[in-house]
């Protein structure tokens, strides 16, 4: 197959055909016999924030690495590092800025310290979901932003990866008002963690290995993580029983693969579309593995294990979202480049909100009657 049919095919894969779409009979391991002698091989390593083949996050970013090495026909092999395996989780930007890895796979407010605007780039409390963030990024100008948020530390972005809208949270106490997120200890970061600060809470950043043991032995009092296919595989359930909703710190958080500029530049023009499209086509593919996961792990916390599944009080939803908003624009009066994207995001979002309630929220109220 030509390299151009590669692409093609590749940019429309779903979760699973992605490489065996790519390999079209001739496998990576007979590669070698099928290329010429003037084309080079490189050998990438990627780093993650994710424990090693978690489900979900760490197996798409094993999933990103296949499709790469398939779709290259074997010139490109990507070696996959979790979470502390070569550096720490938090660590995944510097060692792709610095060349330590070509690659990495993380979410992007995990560099709010780096670059304010990062977080808009996997997502904001309140903001757009998944469906809408991948219109954002690639017809609404996000990427563009994305690109210029990263290029002084040397970093090209790629989305590569979404888990659809989140849960808000385990809680080990109820939330009957908003008097209850005084004092709470909460693991969740991003703007989402500054939400909770303003509103009385403690925000604690923690690694996905680390938030068991801490909600566990009561050094947190909650913690958010993905949604119910992540939390059932981390066993959340066993320290803390109130599961709320709806996400509203990560509706549709976008999942990146950090790629070295210098790495990449090095590249062939045909090798470079290979890392691009692949990254597109495990987007879309962990998406669609959330949203095909996510309903029978609740069934399991809720039937199985008698999670008392919550929904959080429309009166402490308002507080943060008021600070929400409160929060962003002040960020914004102090960064222009913050100023610029989220002038994008809110244009953005006003336009697609329209028709998100005349398209999918109708059609959803009319199947539910």
């Amino acid at each position: 197959m030509k390299r151009r049919q590669f692409i093609s095919t590749a940019a429309v894969a779903a979760a699973g055909a992605t490489t065996a779409a790519c390999s079209s009979g001739e496998s990576a391991k007979g590669a070698s016999a099928a290329r010429g002698p003037q084309e080079a091989e490189f050998r990438w390593k990627m780093v993650t924030t994710w424990p090693p083949n978690f489900p979900g996050l760490g197996s798409g970013a094993n999933e990103l690495a296949k499709t790469i090495e398939a779709c290259s026909n074997g010139r490109i092999r990507v070696k996959v590092y979790g979470a502390g395996e070569l550096v720490p989780p938090f660590e995944v930007f510097d060692a792709v800025s610095r060349g330590t890895a070509e690659l990495g796979h993380a979410g992007a407010y995990y560099w709010k310290g780096k670059a304010e605007t990062a977080s808009f780039f996997s997502s904001i409390p309140f903001g757009l979901n998944g469906a809408e963030m991948n219109a954002w990024l690639w017809h609404g100008g996000g990427m563009e932003l994305w690109r210029e948020t990263y290029a002084p530390f040397g970093v090209l972005p790629m989305p590569a990866g979404n888990s659809g809208v989140q849960m808000a949270g385990w809680f080990k106490k109820e939330i009957a008002s908003v008097a209850d997120l005084k004092g709470l200890k909460m693991r969740i970061p991003g703007l989402g963690g500054e939400v909770l600060a303003r509103a009385g809470g403690t925000p604690v950043t923690l690694a996905a290995g680390d938030i068991f043991t801490a909600l566990e032995t009561g050094n947190i009092d909650a913690a958010e993580f993905v949604g119910p296919y992540n939390d059932l595989a981390f066993g959340l359930y066993k320290a803390a029983k109130f599961y709320y909703y709806p996400g509203w710190q990560e509706p549709g958080t976008v999942l990146e693969c950090l790629i070295n500029q210098k790495a990449f530049e090095a590249l062939p023009p045909d090798l470079q579309q290979v890392v691009l499209t692949a990254c597109r086509a495990v987007n879309d593919s962990m998406l669609a593995e959330y949203n095909g996961r996510s309903f029978g792990a609740l069934g399991q916390l809720v039937d199985v294990h008698k999670v008392q599944l919550k929904r959080l009080p429309d009166d402490v939803l308002k507080l943060l979202r008021q600070l929400s908003r409160e929060i962003v624009e002040e960020k914004a009066k102090a960064d222009p480049l913050f100023r610029r994207t989220l002038d994008s995001y809110t244009k953005f979002e006003a336009g697609v909100a329209r028709w998100t309630r005349i398209g999918e929220q109708a059609y959803l109220e009319a199947r539910a009657l």
